[in-house]
């Protein structure tokens, strides 16, 4: 399927790794121009050239998007590079395991650092992002959010921050004047994803048994997910033949959460 993503220009939050990375490399394989950003220079590095390899034009830069002048270098290094932004996926984000399971022993920053790191980073590139979307009459805002954006469950400080994206994707949505400038705002929620290098590793490497033990008996399809695989649904959300849908959020968890 043809998505018609040939020379438009994407940003990927945090592409050099996991989903971000997946989610990068699938716009490219559409056509897509990406630029990412990220804190790491070599996996940042590394992304780029993967992108440059597959034909398309690829910008890597710098950034915390916890710093909000961050932000505002990494869309003016696209708009000043390229001319402009067609898709933004928030895709930084984390914190599902920071802080401790008793709630009352966490400290108030956890809180607000997880909430920064993906509601507040979000609300930032997607504001700067919107202007340029509007003056060309068509933008695709994806949010990487998580099942836990969705329904109960997790540690608090990070469901808050997840269902904090998914009700500014839908709320904006719902603005009239930008859904008819062809601007679109979806979220995606993630379940389970195996990721190189993250907690999911850690649990496997101390008892690799009792952890499958646990997939086969806790998610339905009797494994994680892929990047991949999420990727493949925020490539489709971006496109032309996505244009109907907005304000969704889309679960891609092989049936792991409980919600409809």
């Amino acid at each position: 399927m043809d998505l018609r993503l040939k020379g438009r220009f994407a940003l990927v939050t945090g592409g050099s790794h996991g989903i971000g990375r997946a989610i990068s490399l699938a716009l490219a394989e559409e056509g897509c121009n990406v630029a990412i950003c990220s804190r790491g220079f070599d996996a940042r590095n590394n992304v780029v050239s993967e992108l440059l390899a597959m034909g398309v034009q690829a910008l890597g830069v710098s950034a915390d998007v916890t710093v909000a002048g961050d932000a505002d270098r990494v869309i003016n290094t696209v708009v000043e590079t390229w001319g402009g932004i067609d898709i933004l996926i928030n895709n930084a984000g984390g914190g599902g395991r920071w802080g401790s399971p008793t709630v009352e022993d966490t400290p108030e920053n956890v809180w607000l650092d997880v909430y920064e790191k993906n509601a507040l980073a979000a609300v930032r590139f997607t504001k700067l992002a919107i202007p340029h979307m509007r003056r060309q009459k068509w933008g695709r805002v994806v949010t990487i959010t998580s099942v836990y954006g969705r329904e109960g469950g997790g540690r608090p400080w990070f469901n808050m921050a997840k269902s904090a994206q998914t009700s500014m994707m839908k709320t904006l949505a719902m603005n009239h004047d930008l859904a008819r400038d062809s601007i679109t705002f979806n979220s995606v929620a993630p379940g389970a994803i195996a990721i190189p290098g993250t907690g999911w590793d850690d649990e496997r490497n101390k008892d690799p048994v009792a952890f499958e033990n646990m997939v086969r008996e806790n998610y339905p399809l009797a494994r994680l997910g892929t990047p991949e695989e999420v990727a493949a649904v925020v490539a489709f959300l971006c496109s032309e033949r996505a244009s109907l849908i907005n304000g969704a959020s889309i679960a891609v968890d092989g049936a792991e959460s409980r919600s409809f």
